[in-house]
C-alpha cells in the first residue's frame, strides 16, 4: 500500500511553532550521503525516519492526538519526535519540563522509552548538553536522553562521528558509553542496515567503544528492521567474532522490551531478537525486568542505568551456558 495513503497529515504549524518544524525530506538517507541500498531496505529506514518527523511537528500544530492514526508500528517513533518536539519547546520557554511531562504521562505513557530518546534529540538539535536543566519523570529511563543525544547528534555529524570517530566533550566516561549505543543506532541507518558495512564500521572504533556500539546497531536492528533473516544471522555472526555477542543481545532484549510495553511487537522484531539474543520476546524482555529488581531500591545514576545493563547481558549469558 502506498505509504502516503496510510499516513495522517499534520496541519501547518503557525508563528515560532513553524519556525521549528521539521522537512519531511529530512528522511531521506540520500540526502546525507548515507550508504543506500535498493529494496525494502531503505524504505523502512527512512519510514521511521517520516514518523518521527510527523510525530514532531504534530506537537507544533497542536495535533499531537493524531499520531495515534500512524500504523501501530510507527507510532514509537511518532512519540519520539512528538517528546523532541515538547523538549525543544520547554527548553526554549525554560518551562522545567511541563510539556514533556504531560505528554509521559498521556498519550505517549506507553511510549516512555522511545519518548526519552527524542529528548536527547532535542538537545543535540539545540546543541545544548544532554539533562542539563531537565528532568524527565522516570529516574533511569532519562539517561536515554544521552542515548538520543548521542543518535541525532551522530545523524547531523555523521563526517565528524564516524569517520573521524570524535566523541563530544561530555561530563563522564558513563555519558560516553550511552553516547555510543545512540552513535551505534544511527550506523544501522548510515550503512542501510547491511550487516557487513555495520560490522566493519564499528570494527574501525577502538575496542572499548565497540560493546556499547553493538548494544546501539542491536537495538535497531530489532526495533527500526531493515534485515532479512540471513542478514540477522550474519549480524550475531560478526559480533560474536568481536567479542560483544552479549551487548548484541543487550541491545535487542531491551528493544522487545519496548515494544511489548507499546502493545504491538512487528513480526521481524520477533524474530530478530530471537536470532540476536537466542530467546523469544518476553523471555529477553524478563532479563530486562530481572536485571531492574537487581538494582535495588531507587537505582537513578547513570552508573546504575549501566548495571541494568550489565545485569541483562550477564542473563543472557546464562541463558546460554
Amino acid at each position: 500500500m502506498d505509504q502516503l495513503r496510510i499516513e495522517p497529515i499534520n496541519s501547518p504549524a503557525q508563528g515560532m511553532r513553524r519556525l521549528l518544524a521539521k522537512d519531511p525530506a529530512e528522511a531521506d538517507l540520500g540526502r546525507r550521503r548515507f550508504r543506500l541500498r535498493a529494496g525494502e531496505v531503505r524504505a523502512t529506514l527512512e519510514r521511521a525516519e517520516r514518523s518521527h518527523i510527523f510525530g514532531y511537528n504534530a506537537v507544533l500544530s497542536y495535533e499531537t492526538g493524531k499520531i495515534d492514526e500512524l500504523p501501530a508500528e510507527q507510532r514509537g517513533f511518532g512519540y519520539e519526535g512528538a517528546a523532541m518536539a515538547c523538549a525543544t519547546l520547554d527548553l526554549i520557554t525554560m518551562s522545567r519540563g511541563r510539556r514533556v511531562h504531560e505528554l509521559l504521562a498521556g498519550l505517549a505513557v506507553r511510549h516512555r522509552h522511545a519518548a526519552h530518546l527524542g529528548i536527547g534529540r532535542a538537545y543535540a538539535r539545540l546543541r545544548l548538553r544532554p539533562l542539563w536543566g531537565f528532568r524527565s519523570s522516570h529516574p533511569l529511563l532519562r539517561w536515554l536522553a544521552v542515548d538520543g543525544f548521542g543518535f541525532q547528534r551522530s545523524l547531523t555529524h555523521a563526517d565528524r562521528m564516524v569517520g573521524e570517530r570524535s566523541m563530544p566533550d561530555l561530563l563522564t566516561r558513563g555519558h560516553r558509553a550511552i553516547f555510543d549505543q545512540g552513535l551505534g543506532r544511527m550506523l544501522w541507518f548510515h550503512d542501510c542496515a547491511c550487516p557487513e558495512d555495520v560490522a566493519a564500521r564499528v570494527a574501525e572504533f577502538p575496542a572499548g567503544r565497540r560493546g556499547d556500539l553493538w548494544s546501539g546497531v542491536a537495538f535497531a536492528a530489532t526495533y527500526v528492521g531493515g534485515a532479512d533473516l540471513d542478514e540477522l544471522c550474519s549480524l550475531a555472526a560478526h559480533a560474536t567474532a568481536d567479542g560483544f555477542r552479549a551487548h548484541l543481545a543487550q541491545g535487542a532484549a531491551f528493544a522487545i522490551a519496548a515494544r511489548l510495553q507499546e502493545g504491538h511487537v512487528p513480526e521481524q522484531a520477533g524474530h530478530a531478537v530471537h536470532l540476536l539474543a537466542g530467546a523469544d520476546p518476553e523471555e529477553a524482555a524478563s532479563w530486562t525486568d530481572t536485571a531492574l529488581i537487581a538494582l535495588g531500591h531507587d537505582p537513578h545514576t547513570h552508573e546504575d542505568f549501566q548495571a541494568w545493563h550489565a545485569h541483562t547481558r550477564r542473563a543472557m549469558t546464562r541463558r546460554h551456558r
